[in-house]
C-alpha cells in the first residue's frame, strides 16, 4: 500500500455469514459481515437473537483485555473477544467499513488462522464508496520496551512488518517474517498460519476453564518432548508460528481505526505489546500525521486520530 494508491474507502459488496466454535468458551458462535457506508470504520454488534447488547468500533480505545487476545469491552457481559484474525484479514484486504453481527461472546475460531475471513470477504467481493480513504503515516520512531521484548514504528513508504520471536524451545526458537502488507503477501504467506501452544498450557486454560474450544483443529499445538501434534504438521514448514504472530500483529494494528504508513517492529511481542505500541503512537501526535488520498496529491488532514476513533458506545 502506497500514498499514491490508497484510493476510496470500500465496504463488502454483500452480506456473508460464518459458524464455529469460539475457541475460550467451547460454544457455537456465528458472526455475519454486513455492509457499511462510508466513514462507519469497523463496528462489532454483539447480538442476542435480534437483540442489540453491545456496540463497539474497532479502535484502540475500546480494548479491553490483552492477555490470551485481543478483547473489545470491559465487562464479560458485553465484551467481544478474539477479534484479531477477523481484523487481520479485514484490513490486509482493504476492507475500510464493515458492521460485524456477532451471536456470541466471542468470534469463531475456524482453523485458527485468518484464512476463513479473508476467502469469505474474496467470495463476495468489495464496494468502493465514494469517499477518499485516509491513512496515518508515521513521522518518527516511537519505541517501547518491557523486559526483554520491545516493539516500534518507524517511517516508510508502504505499510510494512518485522516480527521476531524467540522461543526458549528448540522446536521455534528464534524465527523471524518481515515482509510488506498487500492483499497477495497477506493471503500467501500469513493468512493461513494457525494459533498455536504447548499442550502444558492448554491443559492449563482447560482447567481455569479457558481455552475450552481449542482443539487440534484450530490449533498448532506442541507436546513437552517438543514436537507438533498435530498428524498434518505444519502449514509453513518450520515458521508457522513467527507467521502467525505477525499474523496477530496485523490485526492488533488495525485498531488504529484506518491503515498505517510505516513499518511495525517486533521482537518478543504479542497482543499486549502491539496494542501498547499502537497507545504510544496515537498519543504522540507529533509522530504521525493523517493523509488523505486526492488527485495529484496528498493532503494531510490535521484532526487527532484519537478523535476520529471515538468509541461507538460500550
Amino acid at each position: 500500500m502506497t500514498i499514491g494508491s490508497l484510493g476510496f474507502q470500500t465496504t463488502i459488496a454483500q452480506a456473508v455469514t460464518l459458524s464455529g466454535t469460539g475457541v475460550h468458551s467451547g460454544a457455537g458462535v456465528s458472526i455475519t459481515f454486513l455492509p457499511a457506508e462510508a466513514d462507519s470504520g469497523i463496528v462489532f454488534q454483539r447480538m442476542d437473537g435480534q437483540t442489540l447488547l453491545s456496540e463497539f468500533r474497532a479502535v484502540s480505545v475500546n480494548v479491553g483485555n490483552t492477555d490470551l487476545c485481543t478483547v473489545l469491552g470491559f465487562s464479560p457481559a458485553t465484551a467481544i473477544a478474539t477479534i484479531e484474525h477477523v481484523m487481520a484479514a479485514l484490513y490486509a484486504i482493504g476492507v475500510d467499513n464493515l458492521i460485524v453481527e456477532v451471536q456470541g461472546g466471542e468470534m469463531p475460531i475456524m482453523d485458527g488462522s485468518s484464512a476463513p475471513f479473508f476467502e469469505a470477504i474474496e467470495q463476495v467481493g468489495l464496494k468502493a464508496l465514494a469517499v477518499k480513504r485516509r491513512v496515518i503515516r508515521v513521522l518518527k520512531p516511537v519505541r517501547i520496551e518491557h523486559g526483554a521484548s520491545w516493539s516500534e514504528f518507524l517511517p516508510h513508504d508502504v505499510m510494512r512488518f518485522e516480527v521476531d520471536i524467540d522461543f526458549d524451545t528448540p522446536l521455534i526458537g528464534r524465527q523471524s517474517w518481515k515482509g510488506d502488507i498487500t492483499p497477495a503477501t497477506f493471503k500467501r504467506e500469513l493468512s493461513r498460519a494457525r494459533t498455536f501452544g504447548f499442550m502444558r498450557d492448554v491443559e492449563r486454560m482447560w482447567a481455569a476453564g479457558r481455552g475450552l474450544g481449542s482443539s487440534l483443529e484450530n490449533s498448532v499445538v506442541i507436546s513437552d518432548d517438543n514436537t507438533v501434534i498435530n498428524v498434518e504438521g505444519l502449514r509453513y514448514q518450520g515458521d508457522e508460528f513467527v507467521r502467525h504472530k505477525t499474523l496477530d500483529a496485523v490485526g492488533d494494528l488495525a485498531l488504529a481505526g484506518m491503515p498505517f504508513v510505516g513499518i511495525y517492529r517486533s521482537y518478543r511481542g504479542g497482543h499486549k505489546m502491539n496494542a501498547y505500541a499502537l497507545k504510544a503512537l496515537m498519543s504522540d501526535p507529533t509522530a504521525y500525521e493523517i493523509v488523505e488520498s486526492v488527485p495529484n496529491r496528498a493532503r494531510i488532514l490535521r484532526e487527532p486520530v484519537l478523535a476520529a476513533a471515538a468509541s461507538v458506545s460500550a
